[in-house]
């Protein structure tokens, strides 16, 4: 869910400026003191998103040891987010333009506010799902409507530099959030993460007053059922992917979730296929050029973004790792998005077709995602991490919001706000159903190596499912501490071992997929239907 939200604000600036710029939608509401304000706070709150998604995965073994909360109950702390972040993004660009886009920005932030301030303050780990879900919409209200204002406040030059400090802010945001979770964590506690979203969130809020109102006078408004049924058919996917290992995937609950799941999506095609303004324009699909770019976040997200919230816990598990040093290790992978955007506008200005850059991109993600599995093993430390981390980021890097703008290039002119939400939402949604798919493969990988090895170990009373559930949320020290003391090192590498296992089997498949789906992109956007103005 973190090349989206990187890369959200642009689409959103496209998608606005036009009906900005179409409809002269400014109000002229609230008082306007300047545009340096709303340029602060924006990008404030483009620094923290970014941090929410990939700060949580650090600190869920603190909350596990803290609220003595089961796998999949904590596992929601990062799934509701991504959640609800995914499915209320364009309902909440919709209601911008209804409502006003100041006012949602000011809803999204006491929500965000509230939510975070109540993570905090929560005991319980189901309460703790519950607010940040509604961290998520606040999230999803903050960004479609922060964009907004910003295309509505600048023009011209002054609007690409202000988006050009956009991309740095979410940048920055993705880069720094593990680190400063891991050191939070470690020195004043995980709830101090939240307590510290919450007052930069409230810095925010203060700014309300002095934005700009502006309104869509063409907005069609909120497409309810839609919504309704595209939040509910994502939510029992999640919901069967995450309880498959719990329930067993053959049981009537996971696969009564998961036909659900399906039935539900149909139901939203059937709806989205007869709503004059739909959620979702299908017929988009129609175009082979813009599927393949939808794609490309896809391969995004199996390669890299489900090492965000997965991989500080191995690091804490097979190395020992503190939950600062797991968080440090991550820039490694997080940084390089800071710096090659620029490289990849410099190799399209020296001649570089679009097209070529983002073989180059997948080439780096497929490349560096197997690379990573070939050395990831116990005890494994920076310096061999770094190369194939370094790789993915660079991936990253060379199509963060290259992928949006080319969108706008394939559709035609009227299509370019559909194109943009259309993206978006697939991007942050297929993150989410990713993230969640391979953590549950990884407890079943996990379980099925321990099985075996476990009988000799006699003196652990344990069973392998809930001791592949500690490994996974980053809690080794727990059941190796019900051992004797001589027993205690052997186990730890037993356990070490077969986490690697079953880690090097998820990179090694999430290898293949994006492999393939590098493949058909790159076919796919050969495919030239009619000229457009962008060299792909």
């Amino acid at each position: 869910m973190v090349h989206e939200t990187l890369s959200s604000p642009k689409a959103g600036r496209t998608r606005e400026t036009r009906r900005a710029t179409a409809t002269g939608t400014g109000t002229g509401s609230g008082s306007g003191a300047g545009p340096g304000i709303a340029l602060a706070a924006v990008l404030l709150t483009l620094l923290i998103l970014p941090t929410a998604v990939t700060g949580s995965g650090v600190l869920l073994p603190h909350i596990g040891h803290d609220t003595y909360a089961s796998l999949d109950a904590l596992q929601w702390v990062v799934h509701g987010y991504n959640l609800t972040f995914a499915s209320f993004l364009l309902a909440g660009g919709s209601l911008a333009d209804l409502i006003g886009r100041r006012r949602m920005f000011a809803a999204g932030a006491a929500l965000f506010t509230a939510a975070s301030s109540a993570s905090a303050l929560a005991t319980d780990v189901y309460l703790l799902d519950l607010a940040r879900g509604a961290a998520g919409i606040g999230a999803a209200a903050l960004l479609t409507s922060g964009s907004s204002i910003l295309a509505t406040t600048f023009a011209g030059r002054a609007r690409t530099r202000v988006f050009t400090a956009v991309g740095v802010a979410t940048g920055g945001g993705l880069a720094l959030g593990a680190m400063a979770a891991g050191v939070l964590a470690d020195t004043l506690g995980w709830r101090s993460f939240y307590g510290l979203h919450a007052l930069l969130m409230l810095l925010v809020l203060l700014t309300v007053p002095y934005l700009r109102e502006s309104r869509g006078e063409s907005a069609a408004g909120v497409d309810w059922p839609g919504t309704v049924t595209f939040v509910g058919s994502l939510f029992l996917l999640m919901l069967g992917t995450v309880e498959g290992p719990q329930w067993g995937w053959s049981s009537p609950g996971v696969l009564g979730l998961l036909a659900g799941a399906v039935l539900l999506m149909v139901v939203f095609g059937l709806v989205e296929r007869r709503r004059q303004h739909p959620m979702f324009d299908l017929r988009l699909l129609r175009n082979a050029r813009f599927t393949a770019l939808c794609l490309i976040p896809v391969v995004v997200t199996f390669a890299y973004v489900i090492l965000l919230p997965l991989l500080p816990n191995y690091l804490l598990v097979a190395n020992g790792s503190t939950s600062r040093a797991a968080g440090t290790t991550m820039l490694l992978m997080t940084l390089p998005i800071l710096l090659t955007p620029v490289l990849a506008g410099k190799l399209i200005k020296w001649g570089l077709s679009t097209r070529s850059v983002f073989a180059l991109s997948l080439a780096c993600l497929t490349g560096g995602v197997a690379w990573l599995a070939t050395v990831l093993r116990p005890g494994v430390g920076p310096a061999e991490l770094a190369a194939p981390l370094i790789v993915l980021g660079v991936g990253l890097g060379l199509n963060f919001g290259l992928v949006d703008g080319a969108v706008l290039t394939v559709v035609a002119p009227e299509s370019t706000g559909a194109a943009a939400g259309f993206l978006n939402t697939l991007r942050l949604g297929s993150e989410a159903v990713a993230i969640a798919a391979a953590g549950s493969a990884l407890v079943n990988l996990v379980e099925h190596r321990l099985r075996g090895g476990l009988q000799d170990f006699p003196d652990y009373h344990g069973d392998s499912g809930s001791l592949a559930d500690s490994l996974n949320s980053g809690d080794a020290t727990g059941p190796t501490a019900t051992l004797p003391s001589e027993l205690q090192p052997r186990f730890s590498a037993f356990l070490a071992q077969g986490l690697t296992d079953a880690w090097q089997t998820v990179l090694l498949a999430s290898a293949a997929i994006c492999a393939l789906l590098s493949v058909a992109i790159y076919v796919m956007l050969a495919e030239r239907p009619d000229p457009g103005p962008t060299r792909l």
